[in-house]
């Protein structure tokens, strides 16, 4: 059967809460990963800022402690939002989600890296393990990374794991170094 234009592509159970690819683990985040997930996107500020809509100050603690407790949900709010670490040292090396908001069949990735961990593979490596996964799933016919088109490092991503640009389009400013004009890859089954 077919999802109709108001299902979701995903269903429950659909995305497994720990992914193993690659020297890495994807797993969905538990309460004890407050802090870390705090020291990472403080340490990574800087970094996000100019890419991330979210990313407009450095959060408080407490701001943090509310957005981690809509991370913890799964899904939330349509997304399933996962911590990338390290296999062997547990170390949190960034962040990855999937969201299932695209209407029938579609669902999209979004990921960053830790700044201390960019350049060694971990968003290709988690990309192309989420993306896997999601193609073998039923109702999902394609897979989707978004990205503005001045955000080269993130378009790298899809176009080193065979996506296809499928077009740029405008889509407004919303972090300091975008243009305006967002990229949309594609993978289908």
């Amino acid at each position: 059967m077919e999802p109709n234009a108001l299902e979701p592509a995903l269903g429950p159970g659909d995305v497994p809460v720990r992914i193993e690819a690659e020297g890495l683990v994807l797993r969905r985040w538990e309460p004890d990963d407050l802090d870390d997930r705090y020291r990472a996107i403080t340490a990574s500020f800087h970094h996000l800022h100019p890419w991330m809509e979210w990313a407009t100050e450095p959060p408080t603690e407490q701001e943090h402690r509310e957005g981690f407790q809509h991370a913890l949900r799964w899904p939330s709010d349509g997304s399933y939002d996962f911590g990338i670490f390290d296999l062997r040292s547990g170390a949190i090396l960034g962040m990855a989600a999937v969201h299932d908001q695209l209407g029938p069949g579609g669902v999209e990735i979004g990921y960053w890296c830790h700044v201390d961990h960019i350049g060694r593979g971990v968003i290709s490596r988690s990309a192309r393990a989420l993306t896997r996964i999601l193609l073998s799933l039923p109702h999902v016919k394609r897979v989707e990374i978004h990205c503005d088109e001045a955000n080269l490092r993130s378009a790298a991503v899809p176009e080193r794991l065979g996506y296809r640009l499928d077009r740029v389009e405008d889509d407004g400013i919303e972090a300091p170094a975008e243009s305006g004009r967002g990229m949309v890859w594609i993978k289908e089954r």
